[in-house]
Parts: C-alpha cells; sequence; structure tokens
C-alpha cells in the first residue's frame, strides 16, 4: 500500500510539473490584459452595459466598447486567451505595459520613437492620413475658421502626453491652455466655455459632433492646418521590449484583418459610441 501510495504521489508531481511547464510556454496566465483609457471615442470608450459587443472594465461594473476594443477582442481570440479591460490613464499605459501590469496597450497609440525607445510595437491595426483640426462649440465664433491664424487668442488645449497637445505651438497668439487628461474632459470644458477648443483628429472629431450636435469639428484646407509628422499616421499595439514571440503572433493575426473589415469595424464604432463620449 505505501508502495502504491508512493507511486501516485511521484504521478502526480510529475503531472505538476508538465502542467507548470505548459503555462510558462504559453506565456502563464490564460488572460490577455489590455490597457485602455476607455475615454477616446471612437477608438476606446466607457458605457454601462455590454451591447454592441462591450467587455466588462476589471474591477468595475462599467464596460469598455469601440474600435480597440473590437481589435482587442480579435487579437485575444486568435492567442486563444481571455480578454481583460484594465482601464489605465494615458500617461499610465507606457509604465503599466514596461511592469506587468497589463500585457498590451491597445489604445489607438502611435509609435513614435519616443515611445519605441521605452516599448516594442507590433505592425499597424490602424492606419489613415492623419487629418488634424480643432474640435469647437458650434455656434461660435470659430466654428468658420479657416486656417490656424483664426485661432489667435483662443484658448486651445490637448491631451496631456500627445503631440495633439504639442502642436498647439503652431498656432500664433493662441492662448495654450493646460494640457487635459482625456478627451471627454475636454469635450466638456469645450461646451461649457472653459476652453474654445481641443486639437483632435478627424475620427474622435466626427465621433464628438456625431454624439453631441453642440461640438463642430474645425478642418482645415491644405496648407492651412498643422504641420505633422508621417510618425503619427499609424496606430500599433504596445507590447513590453524583449516581447518578440508575441509580437509575432499578432502580427500573424492582424494580418488576417482586411482593410474593408477594418474600416468597417471603424464606421461602426462611430456610430455606436455613447452620447456621453
Amino acid at each position: 500500500m505505501k508502495k502504491l501510495i508512493g507511486i501516485v504521489l511521484t504521478v502526480a508531481l510529475v503531472l505538476s510539473m508538465g502542467l507548470a511547464l505548459t503555462a510558462c510556454a504559453g506565456g502563464g496566465s490564460q488572460d490577455l490584459k489590455v490597457g485602455l483609457e476607455c475615454g477616446y471615442a471612437p477608438y476606446n470608450w466607457t458605457q454601462t452595459d455590454d451591447s454592441n459587443g462591450a467587455v466588462k472594465i476589471q474591477g468595475t461594473n462599467e464596460y469598455a466598447g469601440g474600435y480597440d476594443v473590437e481589435i482587442a477582442k480579435l487579437i485575444a481570440k486568435g492567442l486563444n486567451k481571455n480578454l481583460v479591460i484594465v482601464k489605465t490613464a494615458w500617461d499610465g499605459l507606457v509604465p503599466a505595459v514596461k511592469t506587468g501590469v497589463i500585457d498590451a496597450i491597445i489604445a489607438g497609440m502611435s509609435p513614435i520613437p519616443s515611445r519605441r525607445e521605452e516599448i516594442g510595437f507590433t505592425d499597424s491595426y490602424y492606419k489613415n492620413d492623419i487629418i488634424l483640426g480643432i474640435v469647437v462649440k458650434k455656434g461660435s465664433k470659430y466654428e468658420g475658421a479657416k486656417s490656424l491664424a483664426d485661432f489667435a487668442g483662443a484658448k486651445i488645449t490637448g491631451q496631456l502626453g500627445t503631440f495633439h497637445f504639442d502642436v498647439i505651438d503652431q498656432i500664433q497668439g493662441a492662448a495654450k491652455q493646460e494640457a487635459m487628461k482625456d478627451f471627454p474632459a475636454m469635450r466638456v470644458a469645450v461646451e461649457s466655455g472653459i476652453i474654445d477648443g481641443y486639437v483632435s483628429e478627424k475620427p474622435e472629431g466626427e465621433s464628438a459632433m456625431r454624439a453631441n450636435p453642440n461640438y463642430y469639428f474645425v478642418e482645415f484646407p491644405q496648407g492651412q492646418g498643422f504641420t505633422i509628422s508621417e510618425d503619427f499616421s499609424t496606430i500599433a499595439i504596445g507590447l513590453k521590449k524583449g516581447s518578440d514571440q508575441m509580437v509575432k503572433d499578432i502580427n500573424k493575426i492582424l494580418a488576417g484583418i482586411s482593410d474593408d473589415q477594418r474600416k468597417q469595424m471603424m464606421d461602426t464604432a462611430v456610430m455606436n459610441q455613447p452620447a456621453q463620449q
């Protein structure tokens, strides 16, 4: 009997070691923890239910939806992992992935050189010719602006830690305001008159107008708007440096998503965003 018990214990130990090794080989946890700010519609936003395929935000009773979430769902499915959405402030995303708090950043982030110095990136999951403009209040004197010069004296801001805030310096005479933490806060500031406008890309500007008729996205004629680098024309998934195999695996999944499918997902995200966003 003692011999039999010994054999059973030995087999159990071998099996447990095998499971541990399998877990290590598969990258450990079966969760894919994705960080995003849940406040950058149509890329990502916060809502109160799971309508339109939204995913519950870890540790809350809220849900995240948007283009980034749809991409994250495809990535998690392709990796055979359970998607976990971790709501993270924009300026906390890079530190979070570097320290392992999250596994990936899928948050409308451009892989610019300064970020590549800190983290790794996959291939692009969204690319467009960036159209940068300014979201203002509908009916304000800035609604009819045709050039940056028309914003001389205007109180303008942008999101903290983004090139949107940096390019305000190109507006001669603008009253550059303190950077704000997220887009919902900037939208409220515009509607309340605290600021005259905030710098944004066209998808977010169109999203703002669709969500609330009190907003207007000022798009400038060619040569009359902001000058920006091509580095900002793509959006990619951020990963911890050294995650070479994960980069390859995700790139393979991204390669299977057609341009038409990506466009359809973005169009759907613009339509589905909650009004409060």
